[in-house]
C-alpha cells in the first residue's frame, strides 16, 4: 500500500510540476525542478523509512512469538507415543456413543487422568480430565502455530466442580499421534505435546463389522491352529514361545501363550484378570484373541522383583502364518 501511495504522489508532483513549467520562464524550470526533486526525496524518504518500521514491527513480532514457545531445554524426555503398527481408526470405523478411552501423552507432565471420548454423525470429539491445573488453553497444533495465531482459536479449560480441569478436543483418528500445545499458566510459555487416544481401550464392540481382522472374518472353522506372536514393551528381557497354539470355538478364538519366565501369577486382557494353567514350569496362560493383525495390549503381573509389578505388553498375532 505505502508503495503504490508514493508512486501516485510523486507521479502527481511531476504532473503538476509539467503544467506550471508550461507558464514560466527557465528560471522558474529551475526552481520546480529543485523543488519537485525536494518533495520526491521527502516522499521516498518517508516511504522508506515506513516499509523499514513494517520490517521492524515483523521482525519484532516473530521474535515475541518465538519467546513464548519453550525449547527442547525446558521440557522432560519426549516419549513416543506411536506404538510400531499401529493403524488409524477413524470416527466411520466406530458405533456412535460414548466411550472412556485412554489417552497416551509424550510427555509426563501432561498427565491426562481421564477422558470421554464422543463418536456421532462421522464425527469425534473428546473431553480430557487432567492430572493438575497448570495449563490456561490448549491449540491443536505446534507452538509455533499457536504463538502465532488469534486466541479466540485456543481451547480453554473447563473447571470442574471438583476443581479439575478439562479439555475438549476434537479428534481426528484414534491410534494416531495428534500434535497438541499446552500454554503454561506458570511458565507463561507454549509446550508441544503429542497424544494419542487408544483403539484397544475401547470395548471391541464399540467397532463396525470388518474394522479388525477376527477368526470369524478369516473363517477359521472350530479347531486347533497355530500363529506366530510377536512380544512388545517392559525391559525387553521378557519373552514368549512362538508360534503360539489358538483354539477356535464357537467362533471364540484362544490364544496359549507361554511365557520365558514362572514368575508371572496372572494376565489382564480386556480388562479380564486371567490366571495362568499351570503350577509349574514357565507361566502359561489361556487369553481372549480378540484381533489378528493390530497391536493388543495385555497386563502381565510379575513376581520376580521385590515386590509384584503390573507391566504392559504389546501382542501382535500375525494372520497370514495361521497354520492348522
Amino acid at each position: 500500500m505505502r508503495k503504490i501511495f508514493t508512486k501516485a504522489v510523486i507521479a502527481s508532483v511531476v504532473v503538476v510540476m509539467g503544467l506550471s513549467g508550461c507558464s514560466s520562464n527557465k528560471n522558474e524550470e529551475k526552481t520546480t525542478a529543485s523543488e519537485t526533486e525536494a518533495v520526491t526525496e521527502e516522499v521516498l524518504d518517508e516511504a522508506t523509512i515506513g516499509d523499514a518500521a513494517v520490517s521492524n514491527e515483523e521482525e519484532a513480532s516473530s521474535s515475541d512469538a518465538s519467546d513464548k514457545v519453550a525449547d527442547a531445554s525446558e521440557m522432560t524426555t519426549i516419549e513416543d507415543v506411536v506404538e510400531e503398527g499401529m493403524v488409524p481408526i477413524y470416527a466411520d470405523q466406530i458405533k456412535d456413543g460414548v466411550y472412556d478411552v485412554e489417552v497416551s501423552s509424550s510427555s509426563s507432565m501432561f498427565k491426562i487422568d481421564s477422558c470421554k471420548l464422543t463418536v456421532k454423525d462421522g464425527s469425534m470429539t473428546a473431553v480430557m480430565t487432567m492430572g493438575g491445573t497448570g495449563y490456561l488453553y490448549l491449540y491443536l497444533g505446534t507452538g509455533e502455530e499457536a504463538s502465532a495465531t488469534r486466541e479466540d482459536y485456543y481451547i480453554p479449560y473447563i473447571e470442574n466442580d471438583d476443581g479439575t480441569h478439562s479439555f475438549e478436543v476434537s479428534v481426528e483418528a484414534l491410534d494416531e499421534g495428534i500434535a497438541c500445545s499446552a500454554y503454561s499458566k506458570k511458565k507463561e510459555k507454549w509446550y508441544d505435546r503429542t497424544i494419542l487416544f487408544r483403539a484397544d481401550s475401547l470395548p471391541m464392540d464399540a467397532f463396525k463389522e470388518g474394522v479388525f481382522t477376527t477368526a470369524d472374518s478369516l473363517g477359521l472353522k472350530d479347531g486347533e491352529y497355530t500363529v506366530e506372536v510377536s512380544l512388545s514393551g517392559g525391559s525387553g528381557k521378557a519373552g514368549i514361545d512362538s508360534p503360539a497354539k489358538i483354539k477356535v470355538e464357537d467362533g471364540e478364538c484362544k490364544a496359549t501363550i507361554v511365557w520365558s519366565s514362572p514368575n508371572y501369577d496372572y494376565m489382564i486382557v480386556n480388562g479380564e484378570k486371567i490366571l495362568p494353567v499351570n503350577t509349574d514350569g514357565n507361566s502359561t496362560f489361556e487369553i481372549p484373541v480378540s484381533m489378528f493383525d493390530r497391536n493388543m495390549k495385555v497386563i502381565a503381573d510379575t513376581t520376580a522383583m521385590s515386590e509384584p509389578h503390573e507391566i504392559e505388553y504389546i501382542l501382535n498375532f500375525d494372520s497370514t502364518s495361521i497354520k492348522e
